[in-house]
């Protein structure tokens, strides 16, 4: 966090009493010239999808589960929201293909949650839903075989006592 800080303060030197705008200009130019020779720091690591090789570099253990399913963007989704820096590989050798993720070994009890996650995700997609017009139509189909009772009129024009 104090290194993410001290990246984006700026400070800026001129030992002059007295700085003209000509003086000023040549030093934010030298500036300038420094950062843009400066190197990128390698120390910052990617997060989420990324290649085998620099899940690799991070020097973690890793740990990968097949999967069979095509829907690796419902994973990808569901592993972004988890936080998870993963790999996938994708085996063609099989029919139909698998998918091979491979994760950092210490994010095994978050992959554990994550793949409870996506997989109640997919189950709740593959089940059916019903339109309302199809069941518009069935209730109207019920009502017309229920067997409806007669109905009894008999009429009674002044009676004899």
């Amino acid at each position: 966090m104090q290194d993410e800080i001290n990246e984006k303060v700026v400070a800026l030197v001129v030992n002059n009493v007295k700085m003209g705008a000509a003086e000023l200009r040549r030093a934010l130019e030298k500036y300038l010239q420094d950062q843009k020779n400066k190197k990128p720091t390698a120390d910052v690591q990617k997060h989420g999808k990324q290649s085998v090789a620099q899940l690799m570099k991070q020097n973690t253990g890793l740990s990968n589960i097949e999967i069979t399913d095509g829907n690796i963007k419902d994973f990808e989704r569901t592993a972004r929201k988890y936080g998870i820096d993963f790999a996938l590989k994708k085996d063609s050798s099989v029919h139909p293909p698998k998918y091979i993720v491979f994760f950092k070994a210490r994010d095994v009890d978050v992959m554990t949650e994550a793949f409870k996650d996506y997989t109640k995700v997919n189950l709740k997609k593959s089940q059916v839903k019903q339109s309302v017009r199809a069941k518009l139509a069935k209730a109207v189909e019920m009502v017309k075989n229920m067997k409806q009772r007669e109905k009894v009129r008999t009429k009674d024009r002044g009676q004899e006592r």
